[in-house]
């Protein structure tokens, strides 16, 4: 076996931290959308939690949200921020929408054919298109990093999805239960370039407001201004 089948680099996969929404759009891809000023705190908070890690490749979706959170992280380390179109949200038909039981596009009859079928989604960007392209950075984000660390940063759903991949389990599932919270690091461990475990950590998880921590019901009137 050679040194480079057997090195040990960590992947961190970073979802971003709260962004600027007052209006609770479903901004998927849309441009424009910034860390708020709580956003900009999870994301010292993580840099500061990764301040000691051989971080050797820093690279994030090309949204804003995603390169904001990366920069503190980046600067820590003396590294650029690598842009990845991979490590992008995930397409949905109900992006520049507010979507929720009772408001929203939910209300309009006309959206309803798009929740049709939960398991590819029908509203969406399908699962393995998700999984192919995740896949792909991350191994990228591996090869950059051989023997070192990397933090990607992402999005929600594509993180969900990849690590549900890798875990062996179902790729539709119950979004309440997501384990992908604001600012939260999925880590996956390769030996040589094998997926040998994947971890989960939230260092930011005190900044997070208890109703967007996963698990947690949605409380009426809590602010919106956060997003996958």
């Amino acid at each position: 076996m050679t040194q480079s089948e057997n090195d040990i680099t960590v992947v961190h996969v970073m979802r971003h931290g709260e962004v600027h929404n007052p209006e609770g759009v479903l901004y998927g891809r849309l441009p424009g959308y910034h860390l708020s000023d709580l956003g900009r705190r999870m994301a010292d908070r993580v840099a500061e939690h990764l301040a000691d890690r051989d971080i050797t490749y820093v690279v994030a979706s090309p949204l804003e949200r995603a390169q904001e959170t990366a920069a503190p992280i980046a600067k820590a380390h003396g590294l650029d921020v690598a842009t990845d179109e991979r490590l992008i949200e995930a397409a949905n038909v109900f992006q520049g929408k507010t979507f929720g039981v009772g408001d929203g596009a939910l209300r309009k009859p006309g959206n309803w054919r798009h929740l049709a079928n939960p398991f590819r989604p029908s509203w969406g960007e399908p699962y393995v298109d998700q999984v192919v392209r995740m896949m792909a950075a991350l191994g990228r984000a591996r090869d950059a990093a051989r023997g070192h660390e990397a933090v990607c940063v992402s999005h929600q759903l594509p993180i969900w999805i990849v690590r549900s991949f890798v875990e062996r389990r179902r790729l539709w599932h119950d979004p309440r239960r997501r384990q992908c919270t604001l600012a939260s690091l999925t880590s996956f461990t390769f030996r040589g370039d094998r997926i040998v475990s994947v971890g989960y950590s939230e260092p930011a998880r005190d900044l997070v407001p208890p109703h967007l921590r996963a698990g947690a019901k949605p409380v009426k009137g809590a602010s919106k201004g956060y997003g996958a």
